[in-house]
This record gives structure tokens, sequence and C-alpha cells, in this order.
């Protein structure tokens, strides 16, 4: 996170950079002309892209950024154009879009908070996410698909159940991306796009929601919150806590003692 006044000099970066103004507002020129960026928006760099940064107005502006290495991004858009290319670049170095703000805040979150264990799924889904929201795919336009492709989603949406299936069968599990799309037969951009349009949740979300449904179970049985934790596949308790409150409203301890109280 970055909150400052000062004015850069035109320097690059050697990464692909993405990131949202959430306060004050700048303008830059880079080789993709003069832009002007302000609180709410996206804004966006190519490895190697020279730019420069000067706050618009006396209050200061702050951004949250994330970099990734050219070949990350190479690797995930060979993936996401079924092997077609992995030529890909930000086309635009400012954007106002809620998909891609919302993708980059989840992202950022599981970056800045999650850890290798409970946040390595939702990183590299929200990945692909994001860079289907913000990268151009060679020869469609964001957010669409050729008719090729539209007809081979229509069949990928038979082989998501496969992926499903494991999940259900052990939320516990860590399981990988690349472990659905193996189970799918699909890449792995192909298996979150499809598996959320499917279940309403991305993968990840799906996972921690068959584990809270896991853990309601071994609650309402008298099993110890330390113990629902570990068997339910959550880092720790108060792993536990934070996505159980946030789904129910209420802690596991209190659902607990609801439960007995009803009994």
């Amino acid at each position: 996170m970055a909150r400052t006044r000062h004015s850069f000099a035109r320097h690059s970066h050697e990464q692909f950079g993405i990131g949202f103004m959430f306060e004050g507002a700048q303008k830059s020129l880079s080789g993709r002309g003069m832009v002007e960026a302000g609180a709410g928006n996206i804004i966006t760099v190519n490895p190697r892209e020279v730019h420069d940064g000067t706050p618009i107005g006396q209050s200061p502006r702050g951004w949250n950024m994330l970099y990734f290495d050219p070949d990350l991004i190479s690797y995930a858009a060979h993936d996401m154009s079924d092997g077609k290319s992995g030529e890909y670049e930000f086309t635009n170095p400012v954007m106002t879009s809620p998909d891609v703000a919302k993708c980059f805040a989840a992202l950022f979150n599981a970056i800045t908070q999650g850890n290798s264990q409970t946040a390595a799924l939702r990183r590299e889904e929200m990945l692909f996410l994001l860079l289907h929201h913000a990268i151009i795919v060679p020869g469609i336009k964001p957010g669409q698909f050729d008719p090729a492709r539209n007809q081979a989603s229509n069949r990928a949406d038979q082989n998501i159940a496969r992926a499903k299936a494991m999940i259900d069968d052990a939320p516990d599990e860590n399981l990988s991306l690349a472990d659905l799309a193996n189970a799918a037969g699909l890449s792995r951009f192909q298996t979150v796009r499809h598996f959320t349009r499917a279940t309403g949740l991305t993968p990840h979300a799906y996972i921690i929601q068959r584990r809270l449904d896991f853990a309601r179970r071994l609650i309402t049985t008298g099993t110890p919150l330390a113990e629902v934790a570990a068997t339910a596949g959550f880092a720790d308790q108060s792993h536990l806590n934070r996505h159980f409150i946030r789904a129910y409203g209420l802690s596991p301890g209190r659902f607990k003692r609801a439960v007995s109280s009803g009994s």
C-alpha cells in the first residue's frame, strides 16, 4: 500500500503491475498516452513501459499495487487461450470496472493476508478471473468468446461435476486448481469459469462452504471446536471462526451453545 504526494520521475518495471486507487488522484504519461486516475479506478502498467506519476491537487493519493512476473502472466495467458498464445498486455492504463475491482480486492487480500496452505487456490483462481476481465485475449474482446468456445463451454459444464464431486467427497483435502482442472479435463481458467457458472461459487468459495457444512455437522455431535477446525480442513480455529461468522453471522461457539440448549 502506498500513500504519497511524491511526483515520480519517468521509470519502468520489469513486471506487470495492476493496482487500485483508494484515495486522491494522479496523472501519468506513458506509452499509452496521458491519463488521469482517481479513487475507485484500476491502474495498470506493462513490463518495461516507461511512465511517471504526479498527484492532482494538494492531497496525497493512495493505491494498492500488485506486480507479477511476465513468465507467470504468460503461463496464465497460455492456459486461458488453450495454448494458442502466451502474449498478453494491459490495453487500458486506467479502468473503471466493478469486475476487475472485485477480483483485484479478492486477490490482494489472498496475497497479503492468506498463507500458502489456505489461500493458494484463492490466489490462482482470482488471478485468472482478474486477467480475464482486464486483459485482451488475442482476437477476442474482453468478456466474450467466439462460437467455437461457446460450444466447448456447453460441453465443459458436464465435466465440472467431476471436480465438484472431488470436493464433495473430501472437503478437508487441500486441493489445488490443477487437481480440479485435471478432474474436469479442462484448463485451469476454464475450470474456474465453468465451475463458477455451474455452482454460483468459485472453486475456493465452494470448498470453504463445504468445509463449513462439515464443521456444522461436527459441532452438532459435540466435537471440540479445535478438533472441528482441523477435521474440517481449516488452518486453525481462528480460520474457522472467521469464515463461520462471515457466512452465518455468529461464531462456532455461539452456534454450539444454541445447538446444545435446543437439544
